[in-house]
């Protein structure tokens, strides 16, 4: 239940930054901004000490951990992949090109159209 009332209040944070920034609407673009950014950092305070907030930030922990075990290629396997990508990107736009071609010949000859 006391979570559920703290996750009520985030909201509330939440919604009072948003609030504000159409409150201030005579203000600087910076203060509207900040009265977002504001809220929405009070209500992520709120939210990290519920349940909820624990697990998720346990959870971003572990995600964090396992990205730094992540073998990333290498810069030539990058540019090799991306070659091969943008080759087979041009042979396909070629093939579709011809065969838009043939079909646009076949329509005119069945239409009568021949030239």
């Amino acid at each position: 239940m006391v979570d559920k009332i703290k996750l009520g209040l985030a909201f509330l944070l939440l919604v009072a930054g948003i609030a504000g920034f159409y409150y201030l609407r005579d203000s600087a673009m910076v203060i509207r901004v900040i009265s977002v950014l504001a809220g929405l950092a009070l209500a992520a305070a709120v939210v990290s000490f519920t349940a909820a907030g624990k697990q998720f930030y346990a959870f971003s922990r572990e995600s964090s951990e396992e990205t730094r075990k992540v073998v990333w290629p290498s810069r030539k396997e990058t540019l090799q992949t991306t070659a091969v990508v943008f080759a087979f990107v041009l042979i396909m736009a070629i093939f579709l090109w011809l065969v838009d071609a043939g079909l646009l010949l076949a329509v005119k000859y069945l239409m009568g159209q021949e030239g």
